[in-house]
């Protein structure tokens, strides 16, 4: 859908630089466009491997491993029908860390190991086809993504020139500690629909 999207607006684009016989212009904002998305891309890649590094040391010296047992109690409350031994309990303290650092990217890998091990853990008589309340509660507190640290937005306000990349961290703990909250209180609000309505 986003193909199509992205798609239209680059043709609409074009044929309004051809009414209106301003296709040089177009043209040029191409071009413009397609060298500052590489410098961009590699400013990234640069800030994502670094971050990733940083979290493959912590993985490698356990101290995912630490953060993942002081993070027991936030995943029993999120994830009730998890027992302490789950096998998807360590990815999704993997996930929320990595999102925490704003490393979306780098959270991803461990974001779908946890569904995949979500999905393998559940009851047998449950339809395949239809997610779990604890794959719904991880999707939805993976996207609401508390972050203490907003690396990419960093890097980008650093990309694009601003005096103080750094200046967004307060708004930016705020806005995603009230989106994380909310997710949380609709998730739990909908558990709680879904327990009285079976009773």
């Amino acid at each position: 859908m986003l193909n199509y999207l992205w798609g239209a607006m680059i043709l609409t684009g074009m044929l309004w630089g051809l009414v209106n016989n301003n296709l040089e212009a177009v043209t040029q904002g191409l071009l413009d466009s397609a060298a500052e998305a590489v410098t961009l891309s590699l400013t990234m890649a640069g800030v994502l491997s670094f971050w990733s590094g940083i979290l493959e040391v912590g993985n490698q010296a356990g101290l995912i491993e630490w953060l993942s047992g002081r993070m027991s109690p936030v995943l029993t409350f999120l994830f009730p029908q998890l027992g302490k031994d789950h096998p998807a309990r360590r990815p999704i303290a993997v996930n929320i860390i990595a999102n925490m650092l704003g490393l979306g990217m780098a959270a991803t890998p461990a974001g779908l190991e946890a569904m995949k091990l979500l999905q393998k853990g559940r009851d047998p008589g449950s339809d395949p086809n239809s997610a779990s309340d604890a794959m719904c509660t991880f999707l939805i507190i993976n996207i609401s993504s508390l972050q203490l640290v907003p690396v990419s937005m960093i890097a980008y306000r650093s990309q694009y020139g601003s005096a103080d990349p750094a200046a967004i961290l307060g708004f930016a703990l705020i806005a995603t500690g009230c989106s994380t909250l909310t997710a949380v209180v609709f998730c739990k609000l909908m558990e709680f629909g879904k327990a009285v309505a079976g009773k």
